[in-house]
């Protein structure tokens, strides 16, 4: 007979992915796609003739391998009144000349050449405020240099909102990658996202549950105003989502819905290289607290890790609640997957990629903790300067 805390234990976690797995399921189809939006004069949509003016708003920084491709795309969206706005962030590649050679070309592309960084910013969130500061449209679109967009996606984005009065709208993003590992790392990074933020639960006011993505954050002017523009979030590496927590925070409205169909990026080239971009963010999104770290790690060890090694040395009543959690485990990955299109072989990969995170979250706590701060993108940000930005 297994000791009494095993099986205890087994249940407590099988009741989790119960829940779990009912939450994502739920939580999940209450999240509408853009392909639902009918385009202007097409059903509901012709309700809404007029569009605000939108000024879309991207940093770039060493982005020449993507830039074009993304700036074109945006070129080509057949919303009615926008502008592009484009910063180049003290970039060291081809990016400024690839720029002005566009600008050239397409006279409504704005392009401003950022050589300095203040003291008390992180580079893309002051460019991002800067971008803001010059902008006329009555929504803001932040998004980045490698997102492309199909041409109707804004105008599809602006509808929802309209439709739905928000002040703040997100889209989840299809996310291409070019390889297996990455692709099979990506999918159970989105199921490790949406555990931790339930974003399906952003657009219910009595939830703390807020949202927030770098590729696509549209949102109101005046808001974005009255929540302190980037300057309440100065050095916030997770800027995207501490935007939408400042959203909700000050009692606004907003939404997440579903545009893999319409926006898309590939956000990572290789798993070391995403690695190494989540080495910024991991810590950063536990508040730069080692206890919370030190829980996240243990909680996703006996969530995702530690049923896979119990079932190997259970039997009975046991061997089934362990055999149960993992059915479980495979189910949620599943359904979650193939809604946002993401590779459906990842769930049978999800303990080995939780191992992935907890080494993210250790080794990014660790840096952090030795180098006094991070780095990213050549510059060094201070720990004490990033603790005192919470938000």
């Amino acid at each position: 007979m297994e000791h009494w805390i095993v099986t205890g234990l087994g249940a407590v976690i099988l009741l989790g992915y119960i829940l779990t797995t009912i939450s994502f399921m739920r939580g999940n189809r209450s999240i509408r796609a853009l392909s639902q939006i009918p385009i202007a004069g097409q059903g509901e949509a012709a309700a809404h003739p007029n569009f605000p003016t939108v000024s879309v708003i991207i940093p770039a920084r060493n982005e020449a391998r993507d830039i074009e491709a993304a700036l074109n795309s945006v070129l080509k969206l057949d919303y009615p009144n926008y502008e592009l706005i484009v910063l180049n962030d003290r970039s060291e590649d081809q990016t400024g000349p690839i720029l002005d050679r566009l600008a050239e070309i397409h006279p409504t592309l704005q392009v401003v050449h950022i050589h300095s960084l203040p003291h008390g910013w992180l580079g893309k969130n002051h460019a991002l405020w800067q971008g803001a500061s010059m902008a006329n449209g009555e929504l803001l679109l932040f998004t980045d240099a490698d997102v492309v967009f199909e041409p109707s996606a804004l105008r599809r984005a602006v509808q929802f909102m309209q439709h739905q009065s928000l002040d703040h709208l997100s889209a989840m993003p299809g996310l291409l990658c070019r390889s297996l590992e990455l692709s099979l790392f990506m999918g159970a990074f989105s199921l490790f996202f949406c555990m931790y933020s339930r974003p399906w639960n952003a657009k219910d006011p009595k939830r703390k549950d807020f949202i927030g993505i770098g590729a696509f954050n549209l949102i109101k002017k005046s808001v974005y105003d009255a929540v302190g523009t980037h300057q309440s979030i100065a050095l916030r590496p997770d800027d995207d989502m501490k935007l939408g927590k400042r959203v909700k925070l000050e009692g606004f409205r907003q939404d997440l819905c579903d545009g893999s169909e319409y926006i898309q990026v590939e956000w990572y080239h290789s798993l070391p290289e995403m690695i190494d971009g989540l080495m910024k963010n991991a810590f950063a999104g536990l508040n730069y607290s080692v206890p919370y770290a030190l829980g996240a790690v243990f909680a996703q060890l006996l969530y995702s890790v530690w049923p896979v090694f119990a079932l190997f040395f259970t039997t009975g009543i046991t061997g089934w609640i362990y055999a149960s959690i993992l059915v479980l485990m495979q189910i949620f990955c599943l359904d979650h997957l193939i809604k946002y299109r993401l590779n459906r072989w990842s769930g049978l990969f999800f303990p080995l990629s939780t191992l992935l995170v907890v080494y993210i979250i250790l080794r990014a706590t660790a840096l952090t903790l030795m180098n006094d701060g991070i780095r990213w993108r050549g510059t060094h940000y201070p720990l004490a300067a990033l603790k005192a930005n919470r938000v």
